[in-house]
């Protein structure tokens, strides 16, 4: 997940967009457009309200044809690190069922997993995985590429992953600090399998895809690199060009951030976790019991998810996911209005709790 302020390198571009839907938010519209100016390639925005989707488009589908980005159809988009929060509900819905405790050990369901420098899966609970408090380190930076596997025809399994990181030593010890890490969500995805003895993408679909009709969610098989249509093309700034980079392979990030979405079906989701359809309440009150992420913009990170207060005294609740060519931030209120941004290429800066604010106080 990014912090609330992003900056990245700028590439200048044209604005081309359109709508669908009710009356668009004419904010949420300058806020595409302003990204795009800033460097995006471009950009879709769909608020929900009172169960009606507003879409808005700037900029282009992909560079070569000049051809903007429709609105009239909805447009998978990788969504990253949201799908951490989808995750998570898995877990808290085992949670719910007495299968999985928060403060057990992740040895209790991953005996001998994690061991290694200053990582003991002993003291390491699901609670701290979950909330990226554990200390568990990252691989090395160049072996976490997914763009650079997928052209490469390198593939993952969640054992190779673990045992990249854990030729690392720990961060910290478990519980003392808060640490965005992606192997967290690598060992919640193992935890899933290892408790059901049925696969994390087996689960997702029974659990949360199939009863609330996310029909346009899916999580690509190993060495699925590319992405079904229709979809913008993604684009990163590589060695000071701006690449296709659509290609993913998504065993890499897999229960982390391997999901591809749209933003009708990730509103949908998030406003039915607030509502408790998708874990129970109780369980979506201790994904809002998290710590300051300490970037000093006010957001907590709890279970899945983070959190903030709205200027407008609304909390939003959401995840914000990046991989190599895009960018997606998504979230609700209890109020009842959500919001998805996706952004392909590379802005020079994206004030995101500006974003959320204006689409979801508007």
């Amino acid at each position: 997940m990014r912090t609330l302020t992003v900056a990245i390198c700028a590439v200048a571009l044209l604005i081309s967009g359109s709508a669908v839907g009710s009356a668009e938010p004419v904010a949420v519209r300058a806020d595409l457009e302003g990204v795009v100016r800033s460097g995006a390639v471009g950009g879709i925005a769909t608020v929900t309200e009172r169960g009606e989707n507003v879409v808005a488009t700037a900029g282009r589908a992909e560079i070569g044809s000049g051809a903007p980005i429709s609105a009239e159809v909805a447009q998978y988009v990788r969504v990253g690190s949201v799908t951490k929060t989808f995750t998570a509900a898995i877990v808290l819905q085992l949670v719910s069922e007495g299968r999985v405790e928060l403060d057990a050990s992740v040895e209790t369901y991953l005996p001998g997993v994690l061991v290694g420098d200053g990582v003991d899966g002993r003291a390491i609970t699901v609670r701290q995985v979950l909330g990226h408090r554990s200390g568990l380190p990252e691989p090395a930076s160049a072996e976490l590429d997914e763009y650079r596997a997928a052209v490469e025809g390198r593939t993952f399994t969640p054992a190779q992953e673990i045992s990249l990181a854990l030729a690392q030593p720990a961060r910290f010890a478990p519980g003392a600090r808060f640490e965005y890490t992606n192997a967290n969500y690598i060992v919640a995805g193992m935890v899933i399998e290892a408790v059901t003895g049925r696969t994390y993408v087996e689960e997702l679909r029974g659990r949360i895809l199939g009863p609330l009709g996310l029909s346009n969610t899916y999580l690509p098989a190993t060495g699925e690199t590319g992405l079904r249509a229709p979809h913008p093309t993604g684009y990163s700034t590589m060695d000071g060009s701006v690449t296709d980079t659509t290609r993913m392979e998504p065993s890499l990030p897999w229960a982390a951030g391997a999901l591809v979405s749209t933003g009708a079906d990730l509103n949908r989701f998030y406003l039915a976790l607030l509502a408790g359809q998708v874990v129970p309440l109780p369980q979506v009150r201790a994904m809002l019991d998290g710590v300051d992420m300490g970037n000093g913009d006010g957001m907590s990170y709890g279970l899945g998810v983070g959190y903030a207060e709205l200027p407008c005294g609304a909390q939003y609740v959401g995840h914000i996911g990046g991989v190599r060519g895009f960018t997606t931030i998504s979230g609700a209120t209890a109020e009842g209005r959500a919001v998805t941004y996706s952004f392909t290429g590379t802005p020079s800066a994206l004030d995101i709790g500006g974003l959320l604010a204006r689409a979801l106080c508007g």
